[in-house]
């Protein structure tokens, strides 16, 4: 089972003011002021049982069955732990004959209308309830009416269903959806001995974060559909891991049963995740798992592709490397894997003379954002300023997004907003400016200029959130706002937001652009001729970057392609040889997370087929090229990569598999660019496109998940009311979308917290691609908005 780690609060400094001392069932215990008596006991492993309450949350007293006695001037009383701060000389006692008979009275209440159904619950064996009847109930009950029965289960979304029988009104999940995640989307319902909890008619438990529900439910009355009837925890072996979803870099345990991937749970890092995990990242596994899978190598004959051998398709790859006119090999992508993946396919890189990489596809930002200096999320969220130049970061990196509106709503930070859409964390910003596209950094100094604002900037620390918060346009524009942001607030901090799992350390380890060959001059290369090798590492440039055109001839230009990946993605369809990678939880390595954060990931289940890591297939290459080799296994890399790489000694294996790892100051290689950015013609058109993502899309990974493969919703194109107007369309009717470069439909919709003039399109979602409008040597573009 999966356990919440608490602050260790005995080990306080003697001076501090803050500290009391109370007594535990005669044991002398530190706590801090402001503590509740069931934390402090929790720091000394005083357990009191519980169902209600969480640290993460706040405390309701609701169950009423972490009753303790303490001593008071009339002698000893029963206080609720959870709901009691502990005081300087309090005497707490667990143990005694009323607080037994209080335990047990409150087990025997919640049995009263529980069913018992524990064989076929999906929480039996990790269930609190069934734990704590066992340790602090009575052994039997006096209850023997008939008990309460509704329908069941109740699927209140595509991921969870409600068992309302079995609910004991404990309020975590109600709590957790209003006060963490920010949707009130289930709430209790009816009143006295009808009680239940339920979500609202016609509008589905619809949250980004609703697996947590299921991991906090102490019985089981919330169930994900993923894992009902899988298997019991006793059957499960587990590992803690990093979750590579996203860059946020949450912990979790992996957990598997006969070689197969079953479940993810979040785990309590106090510098990160607190516990919580998003969906997508709590349910993917569903795709490590898929039989669409790649097992075997794969060569093309004619159209289609034949199984091959490793030998053979690895030869066939390093002849190609050997003939390959200088400087015409590029490797593209590599965030999706290890440190380790990274760290060899750069040593490849530097042993064979590429200097064509980038582990980034064109819609991140450049290297020079890590020459700044940088922040971590927690100082992101301890105090003062935050400005946001960033993306969604609901829809990029969730569980950030819970980390900043945690900070917000308890008054520890003051968020600036500068977006050309309303965001996830719009309504939590102290001050939220809606900016066109092209136009933040020529907005930023009169708006810090403002009374208000250059008092808060003034009166703490400042940290700048930074990432692409529009694909259509140039990554200069957000480089230039927090250049502005940083002459007006010079002792800011940069929290780089670059959204794919391991980007970071791809950059930082070897595959970071050279002589301003990222991405985009890869692409420009290889459709003039200029590549003969083009490798895509885990990336799949005709679905993820914003110039699919730029993809399509860069795809089709390159003379040899190679794909390594898990899936025969868009991209590796039409590479000439195919390699089947290993997956997440099929390799162990470290990864580095947005703040340079280094912790584990871990192999749980064999891989699939003949997958290999990447690592492995670079040390072959690289031996079949006639470079030296001495790597045989993944300690060998780590150490190379401690004496190699400076700052990166400190993450020994036996710092990164901590639960928190290490955070590291690794600055990548930063050089200019060499693409050329042109503005569009604005005159010409009527609208800026404004480009972006959401979580849920119709990513491979995504969509080989059976759970999430539904939850894409259809694109639309949002507009400013007057701008539909102006157009002369109704809501929800189709628009034609164009400009010089082609012309698209979409279904449009008017949204008030859009500028006039701007065209938002999430762009990952079911329906026309808006990609088609965009060009990468535009620094912004325009499209003209027409009726049907």
């Amino acid at each position: 089972m999966t356990t919440i780690d608490t602050t260790d609060t005995n080990d306080l400094p003697p001076q501090d003011p803050n500290a009391v001392s109370i007594t535990i069932n005669g044991r002398t215990v530190a706590a801090r002021k402001g503590d509740f008596i069931i934390a402090a006991a929790d720091s000394v492993d005083e357990y009191i049982p519980r169902f209600c309450y969480h640290p993460r949350m706040s405390s309701v007293g609701m169950c009423r069955q972490c009753m303790v006695e303490v001593e008071g001037p009339r002698g000893p009383m029963m206080v609720v732990s959870c709901m009691t701060p502990v005081a300087d000389g309090q005497i707490v006692r667990t143990d005694t004959p009323q607080v037994k008979r209080a335990q047990e009275g409150m087990i025997e209440l919640l049995l009263a209308n529980h069913p018992l159904d524990c064989p076929v619950c999906d929480k039996g064996g990790e269930c609190p309830l069934q734990d704590q009847a066992f340790s602090h109930g009575a052994g039997e009950s006096r209850f023997v009416e008939e008990k309460r029965h509704y329908e069941k289960p109740i699927p209140i979304s595509d991921l969870v269903f409600l068992d309302r029988e079995r609910c004991i009104l404990c309020d975590r999940c109600t709590r957790f959806a209003d006060e963490v995640a920010g949707d009130p989307l289930i709430s209790f319902t009816q009143r006295g001995n009808n009680t239940q909890i339920m979500t609202f008619p016609d509008e589905p438990f619809a949250s980004y974060f609703s697996g947590n529900t299921v991991q906090i439910c102490p019985v089981g009355a919330l169930t994900a559909s993923p894992y009902r009837f899988k298997a019991r925890p006793w059957d499960l072996e587990q590992r803690e891991s990093t979750c590579t979803t996203c860059s946020v870099g949450c912990r979790t345990v992996v957990q598997s049963s006969r070689d197969e991937l079953l479940r993810y749970q979040g785990v309590d890092s106090d510098p990160v995740n607190w516990g919580w995990l998003c969906d997508k990242g709590r349910f993917n596994f569903q795709s490590t798992n898929s039989d669409d899978r790649l097992s075997t190598p794969q060569i093309k004959s004619g159209d289609s592709f034949a199984t091959a051998s490793w030998s053979d398709a690895l030869e066939s790859i390093a002849r190609v490397i050997r003939h390959s006119r200088e400087g015409s090999v590029a490797i593209l992508g590599g965030a999706r894997g290890t440190n380790e993946d990274a760290f060899m396919w750069g040593a490849l890189a530097d042993a064979a003379g590429i200097t064509m990489r980038d582990a980034q596809l064109d819609d991140g930002l450049p290297a020079s954002v890590f020459s700044y200096s940088q922040a971590t999320i927690d100082s992101a969220c301890a105090g003062g300023t935050v400005i946001l130049l960033a993306p969604d970061i609901k829809e990029e990196l969730p569980v950030l997004y819970l980390r900043l509106r945690d900070a917000v709503q308890k008054k520890r930070i003051r968020l600036i907003e500068i977006s050309s859409h309303e965001t996830g964390l719009t309504k939590y910003a102290w001050k939220s400016i809606r900016a066109e596209s092209g136009t933040a950094a020529a907005a930023v100094p009169g708006l810090l200029a403002q009374a208000d604002i250059a008092v808060q900037l003034a009166s703490g620390p400042v940290v700048v959130v930074a990432g692409r918060p529009n694909l259509a346009e140039s990554a200069s524009h957000t480089m230039n706002a927090v250049d502005a942001v940083l002459a007006v607030a010079p002792s800011a901090s940069v929290l780089p937001v670059l959204r794919r799992g391991n980007v970071r350390g791809a950059l930082s380890l070897g595959l970071a652009p050279r002589n301003g060959n990222d991405a985009a001059a890869i692409l420009d290369a290889s459709a003039k001729g200029n590549v003969d090798c083009l490798i895509l590492l885990g990336a799949d440039p005709l679905s993820d970057i914003a110039d699919v055109d730029l993809a399509r001839r860069g795809i089709a230009g390159a003379k040899f392609v190679v794909a390594i990946d898990t899936f025969l993605t868009a991209s590796a369809s039409h590479a000439d040889v195919v390699l089947p990678a290993a997956a997440y939880g099929e390799k162990d390595g470290t990864t580095m997370n947005l703040e340079g954060r280094v912790t584990s990931v871990v192999q749980k289940i064999t891989p699939h087929g003949t997958s290999r890591a990447d690592w492995m297939i670079a040390v072959e290459l690289m031996t079949l090229l006639g470079h030296e080799s001495n790597f045989t296994a993944l300690s060998d890399i780590q150490h190379a990569m401690s004496a190699a790489v400076p700052g990166f000694g400190s993450t020994t294996t036996t710092v990164a598999i901590k639960r928190d790892g290490v955070v590291v100051s690794v600055a990548p290689p930063s050089t200019a660019s060499v693409t050329t950015s042109v503005a569009a013609p604005r005159n010409s058109y009527e609208f800026r496109l404004d480009l972006s993502r959401k979580l849920f899309d119709r990513a491979i990974g995504t969509i080989t998940s059976p759970s999430l493969a539904n939850l894409a919703t259809e694109a639309n194109v949002f507009i400013h009311p007057l701008d539909l107007d102006r157009v002369g369309a109704a809501e929800g009717t189709n628009v034609r979308i164009s400009n010089s470069h082609s012309s698209i439909v979409l279904p449009v919709r008017a949204s008030s917290s859009i500028p006039r003039g701007t065209a938002w399109v999430p762009f990952n979602q079911i329906g026309a691609d808006v990609r088609e409008l965009v060009r990468r040597n535009e620094s912004i573009i325009d499209v003209r908005i027409e009726s049907m």
